[in-house]
């Protein structure tokens, strides 16, 4: 009876233990990056569609973590229509839109001067084997940086969309832009077709917690006071 009741105990435990891993999805009213996506600040008027697909989850689906950074942060391919015919170059740029840091959109990957004849990224794609001529912009750990899967953070689930702009120009091949205003300043006024694949990331229940921070250094100690000569008050 005692070896039932622990069993019993413990599956209740899991039961209960479980939700705490479940996140929720963001919520639909609120997303408080969406104004600063790229594909809805650069668009010109009457831009064209393009239709974004990856391999990697289903649009609006949950993105599996050997696409973030807590799995292996593996790249989940990429594919997209042809643009216009006045499309030279295509830019790529992946972004978490509910949340924004200092009024700035959170960036996670960022590609420009892809060929126009490119339509496709293939899976497993590594950071040397992007199509020859494309430049990597910034994302949120720097200026250049290949792909950069999620981690999102412990509450409701976070929207990342991975956008595609057709361009109507071919940046300089010299082009190193180190923040996203630099990277989109360029392209203003140039973009002729736009659309995005839309993944939900969530915490990985199985990750180890983060490092715990260092301890703050202690206050230096206040200099002792001078020695008191009791002989000048006698």
């Amino acid at each position: 009876m005692r070896s039932f009741a622990s069993v019993a105990a413990l599956a209740a435990a899991m039961m209960v233990a479980t939700p705490a891993f479940a996140q929720s999805p963001p919520p639909a009213a609120v997303e408080v990056g969406k104004d600063l996506l790229a594909s809805v600040t650069l668009a010109t008027a009457g831009a064209a569609k393009l239709t974004v697909t990856t391999p990697g989850w289903k649009e609006g689906a949950d993105i599996d973590f050997k696409y973030t950074q807590y799995q292996g942060n593996a790249f989940p391919g990429l594919e997209w229509t042809k643009g216009p015919a006045a499309t030279k170059s295509y830019a790529i740029i992946m972004q978490d839109s509910d949340f924004v840091a200092r009024g700035s959109p959170i960036l996670h990957w960022s590609v420009v001067n892809i060929p126009a004849t490119v339509t496709k990224l293939p899976a497993g794609m590594k950071p040397e084997e992007i199509p020859a001529g494309s430049i990597y912009g910034p994302n949120y750990q720097g200026a250049g940086k290949p792909y950069l899967g999620p981690r999102t953070p412990p509450g409701p689930k976070h929207r990342y969309h991975i956008q595609v702009l057709a361009i109507d120009t071919t940046l300089s091949a010299d082009f190193a832009p180190k923040s996203y205003a630099e990277l989109i300043e360029p392209l203003k006024g140039h973009v002729i077709a736009t659309g995005d694949v839309v993944g939900l990331g969530q915490v990985d229940p199985s990750a180890p917690p983060p490092a715990p921070r260092p301890p703050a250094p202690a206050a230096p100690a206040a200099p002792a006071a001078p020695p008191v000569d009791h002989s000048k008050h006698q």
